[in-house]
């Protein structure tokens, strides 16, 4: 569980970075769409090294077969960085990502209490939605200072 947490938390802390960073591409070149492209592209040889120095193209085989609608991950990576690489400039990295947290505890809350995208169920008690609320306002405290 250890090793779980260590990889998540420096996801979050590329998530600001990212954002900072394509933000100034964006603006440095005069396009957020261009710069989200450059991103994309990275992003798709870094994987597609990994798969291949890994066992994933063996799951490439499977990937006829399973639900369309999971492709839509795509969809919103693409809009989530488009939006981030666009609004940053303008609204500044914290505030962008503050409203980004925010919408991941709101609809984390729904995935894991319904289940949802075959998540493990676990319930909205009220002892966990006062500590999500917590969260918010702490994440909410941290761009009022």
């Amino acid at each position: 569980m250890t090793q779980y947490a260590a990889i998540m938390l420096a996801a979050g802390i590329g998530v600001p970075i990212l954002a900072a960073l394509n933000a100034a591409l964006g603006k440095l070149i005069g396009s957020p769409t261009v710069a989200a492209v450059i991103l994309f592209a990275v992003a798709f040889a870094a994987s597609a090294l990994v798969m291949l120095l890994g066992p994933g193209t063996q799951a490439m085989a499977k990937l006829a077969h399973t639900p369309k609608h999971l492709m839509l991950a795509g969809v919103l990576i693409a809009f989530y960085v488009l939006s981030i690489t666009h609004v940053a400039p303008h609204f500044g990295v914290g505030n962008a990502v503050f409203f980004v947290l925010l919408g991941q505890l709101i609809s984390t809350a729904a995935i894991d209490h319904f289940g949802l995208f075959g998540a493990q169920v676990t319930p909205l008690t009220l002892m966990r939605a006062g500590g999500i609320a917590v969260m918010a306002v702490g994440v909410a405290i941290t761009q009022l200072a």
